[in-house]
């Protein structure tokens, strides 16, 4: 489609300021989360990105108001009329996103009976369900899975139960909170993801009642209670779209504020930045980023869950070490697939080999297992302008700070997809002084 291509002319730094709301990876759960109560709750710094429009629609479905709030991106979500939705109506909503999975323990609470349509999201390695599926049957649920999608009872009641996962999966996590906070009994839950989006959507489910414990050996011990309310919120900022804005100042020579950045979540981020050679200053209300001048520094990184490097920090700072001195090494260990988007950079005119070796010493699922999933990154690349075709989220954004970095224009497709997790990116890039512009049927269109 014509108006899902950007034109970018780069070569200039992106400078002045940018605001982050609410993190992606913690809004829409939350909003899920609601599903469990008896009275409304209040979501506040709500982002307008398009898994948010997804699941508020998916929550109307199933008998949820939701509504605009007194406060500036405000969500109210009154569950006081739950039901089951209609199935072509879910069906509707298949293969634009992957949270139907976890509206599974709230509805099996709420009503005894749950839909999920096939699943999508961004290709970035296997995703598999299966974890999500094998909790919910440990807690009591079956699962039958039809052409159409998967159809789940709770016969006899959720019950606690005591899961280890495989691997700190995030997904499955939240699974398990949002199920075992109404279950019968104590579930422990062992080998936890403990990323900070999840120990917010654990402040959200305490306020609405639950009772649930961290430890810090990654186990997790919910008790359930038998009646939840709602909750009031304000949802921790986007630490992956600030390290995206703080990236694209690093690779265009730029100095971007971003307003809502917080330290403590990023602290594994700014380590890494500053170690490139970039620069940054702690605010009140955000952090300022920029290239202080000198060349940047090649380094060796390896992603980790958390508190490592986030999988979500790789692929913007990739771009970056394309313009560091040396040769920079990068291991991806969350994802197998994640490398693929350097093909693109490489037509740019960067000097990136793929790997399937484990080129770091961290605990890797992959190494034996033929994926690309090391990357030896030469610079500095001098990048010009090409013809991209966005492959996932993160590395949709990453596409644009190389566009924007490079010499010369660059038309980039798909950049619809950079709506599911970066709200106004095109009037942000507009405040950056980015040179940026819709193909001019488009703008004639609009007008």
């Amino acid at each position: 489609m014509q108006d899902d291509v950007l034109f970018v002319h780069g070569g200039s730094p992106l400078e002045g300021e940018v605001r982050v709301k609410g993190a992606k990876n913690l809004v829409p759960k939350a909003m899920v989360a609601a599903l469990l109560g008896q009275e409304p709750s209040r979501l506040r710094n709500v982002p307008g990105i398009r898994d948010v429009h997804i699941v508020r629609g998916l929550l109307q479905l199933h008998g949820v108001a939701v509504y605009e709030g007194d406060e500036a991106d405000e969500l109210v979500m009154d569950p006081s009329s739950v039901e089951l939705a209609n199935v072509a109506d879910i069906d509707a909503h298949a293969g634009s996103s992957r949270i139907p999975i976890l509206l599974c323990g709230p509805l099996l609470h709420r009503i005894g009976r749950a839909f999920i349509p096939d699943l999508g999201g961004c290709r970035i390695g296997g995703r598999p369900i299966d974890f999500h599926l094998n909790v919910l049957r440990d807690f009591g649920a079956t699962v039958d899975k039809r052409p159409e999608g998967l159809f789940l009872e709770a016969p006899n009641g959720l019950h606690g139960a005591k899961i280890e996962l495989p691997y700190p999966s995030v997904g499955t996590t939240e699974q398990v909170l949002l199920t075992a906070v109404r279950a019968e009994g104590t579930t422990e839950l062992r080998n936890a993801a403990v990323e900070p989006e999840i120990i917010d959507l654990i402040c959200v489910l305490q306020k609405m009642g639950a009772i649930i414990s961290v430890a810090t050996d990654r186990v997790i011990r919910i008790t359930g209670v038998e009646r939840l309310g709602g909750y009031t919120h304000r949802a921790l900022p986007d630490r992956l779209e600030g390290a995206s804005w703080a990236c694209a100042a690093l690779a265009t020579q730029g100095d971007v504020f971003v307003r809502g950045a917080r330290q403590l979540d990023m602290m594994t981020f700014l380590n890494v930045f500053r170690q490139v050679g970039g620069a940054f200053q702690v605010e009140d209300d955000g952090i300022r980023f920029w290239h202080p001048g000198g060349r940047l520094r090649a380094i060796a990184l390896e992603t980790d869950v958390h508190p490592g490097f986030q999988t979500d920090w790789q692929q913007p700072l990739v771009v970056a070490l394309t313009q560091a001195s040396g040769l920079s090494i990068v291991h991806e260990t969350v994802y197998e697939s994640r490398l693929g988007f350097t093909s693109a950079l490489n037509q740019m005119g960067a000097t990136i080999q793929l790997y399937s070796e484990c080129l770091g010493g961290t605990p890797c699922r992959f190494g034996q297992r033929n994926f690309q999933h090391s990357a030896v990154i030469s610079g500095p690349a001098k990048l010009h302008g090409a013809d991209l075709v966005i492959p996932d989220l993160r590395g949709g954004f990453s596409y644009l700070i190389a566009a924007l970095a490079a010499e010369g224009t660059s038309r980039v497709h798909g950049i619809d997809l950079i709506n599911r997790g970066y709200e106004g990116f095109h009037a942000k890039l507009d405040a950056l002084g980015a040179r940026v512009e819709l193909p001019e049927p488009v703008r004639e269109g609009v007008a």
